[in-house]
């Protein structure tokens, strides 16, 4: 579980973007919903460590985020919005790392690349590659190992179909195991079925949803209400 304990954050001491959110997510997967600039990426980045709170912390699975970090991080996986990779390093390299800092073999990292259609490119430094195979060869490091908590904002961009479908598969498999799901995504339709909670950001404050709607039409609806920046009532 990852959990926010009275967390407020601003960029540069400005206005705040978060203001005391107090806020668990649980197994499963949770769709974190509402238009450009509410907070949402801030919100993710947060909950993995890329942003310190100015105040508030957050523990993953009982551990600060921050004050033990070993614990926190590491079962967490994020995917960014926005890729940020060393530009020198060779895709090779950096899967490699990873494997090792997560304990697994070296040919887990290659399966993963082959998977997201990277594997013939390999050798290439990330200065080398599009935005989209930066993407892709970040969210090949989410496959390895076993994370528990899983923050992916906008998975489903820079995919091909058929990816998409594994991902999704991918998801649902892990959800139902036990893991837990941050899904950022302004494409809504194929999370769904999936979604067993979902939130949003308004004005600084999170809004969190542990009951959704069972009946799929009514649980769209709920879900394009939160996306479009409003709350049901």
């Amino acid at each position: 579980m990852i959990r926010f304990h009275d967390v407020s954050f601003s960029y540069h001491g400005e206005e705040k973007v978060l203001h005391s959110v107090n806020l668990e997510f649980h197994p499963g997967l949770t769709l974190l919903l509402g238009p450009n600039g509410c907070g949402k990426s801030t919100l993710m980045k947060l909950a993995s460590g890329v942003e310190i709170p100015d105040s508030g912390h957050i523990d993953v699975d009982g551990h600060n985020l921050w004050k033990e970090e070993v614990p926190a991080r590491k079962g967490l996986a994020y995917l960014p919005e926005h890729p940020d990779l060393t530009p020198y390093a060779s895709l090779k390299e950096i899967l490699d790392l990873v494997c090792r800092l997560r304990g697994r073999s070296i040919e887990e990292g290659k399966k993963a690349l082959a998977f997201f259609g990277l594997g013939q490119l390999s050798h290439r430094t990330v200065r080398e590659l599009s935005m989209g195979q930066r993407r892709r060869a970040v969210f090949a490091a989410c496959y390895v190992g076993t994370p528990s908590h899983f923050l992916l904002d906008e998975p489903m961009e820079g995919m091909d179909r058929h990816i998409q479908k594994e991902i999704l598969a991918w998801i649902g498999n892990n959800a139902q195991s036990g893991s837990t799901f941050v899904v950022v995504s302004h494409w809504i339709d194929p999370f769904i079925e999936l979604a067993s909670a979902a939130a949003t950001v308004q004005s600084g404050r999170v809004f969190h949803f542990d009951n959704l709607p069972s009946v799929y039409e009514k649980k769209r609806s709920f879900l394009e209400q939160l996306a479009e920046g409003g709350l049901p009532l």
